[in-house]
């Protein structure tokens, strides 16, 4: 599985999939309730991987030496470094989510 920040992914089943007995009976509940589960997996994916990705770049720019403590300076480089990606990204997802909206009701109309 690839995402947005461009890098793989494994796979895995779910344990919510392991049993018949855990979905609904209904056809339309059962469907529903496996694609809420595939979009939290995905959701929860992309979280890990932009921290992943947050955290390599960061410490590629803040830690110059690395050793077996951090400086205050890399400390502070480092929180700033996460700060200023996550803030990055809030301003992109809301503006994505608000596009797509904006979208979804144009083609309504």
């Amino acid at each position: 599985m690839s995402s947005i920040f461009g890098g793989g992914g494994t796979s895995s089943t779910p344990a919510e999939f392991s049993s018949s007995s855990t979905l609904p009976k209904d056809p339309n509940a059962r469907k529903e309730a496996v694609m809420t589960s595939v979009r939290n997996e995905l959701a929860l994916a992309n979280a890990q991987e932009l921290i992943n990705k947050t955290n390599e770049k960061c410490y590629a720019k803040c830690v110059t030496k690395p050793s077996t403590s951090l400086s205050s300076s890399e400390e502070t480089c480092l929180s700033r470094c996460f700060d200023r990606y996550m803030e990055a990204f809030n301003i992109i997802s809301r503006t994505y989510t608000a596009r797509l909206a904006k979208e979804r009701f144009e083609g309504q109309v």
